[in-house]
């Protein structure tokens, strides 16, 4: 696990493997590692707004944690983000196949269930 976040921050370590492969790859994959940041960033946005803005549910704090899981929704991206853009880098030089990833699919069944338990939310608060 410290040889990967140790790899995140040492560029050199990352240039010293494999030939370095088209340009347009490479910023692909950036392009790539950016639309997840903003993902993330896009979460831990929505978790301020959720303490700042929404209302108190009936449920005790309810409203803390729907802003805490945003937060770390949001943060477990941005690891995640930096994760694949650091091990797709290294597949693209050594001319391997890239790293297959669950972890779109898991955010989006995430944010599903989380989009409907704020549903029964809203309704429970307006019905009751």
């Amino acid at each position: 696990m410290w040889e990967a976040i140790r790899r995140w921050f040492d560029p050199r370590e990352l240039r010293s493997v494999g030939s370095t492969p088209d340009y347009r790859f490479s910023l692909a994959n950036e392009r790539t590692f950016l639309a997840w940041l903003r993902t993330g960033l896009a979460l831990i946005a929505g978790g301020l707004a959720a303490a700042q803005f929404l209302p108190r549910f009936p449920l005790a704090h309810l409203r803390e944690v729907i802003a805490v899981a945003l937060l770390l929704l949001g943060a477990a991206v941005a690891v995640r983000a930096v994760d694949h853009w650091s091990r797709t880098e290294r597949a693209i030089r050594l001319g391997e196949e890239l790293p297959a990833s669950r972890f779109p699919a898991v955010l989006a069944l995430v944010v599903a269930v989380g989009a409907l338990l704020l549903v029964v939310a809203v309704l429970v608060r307006g019905l009751g």
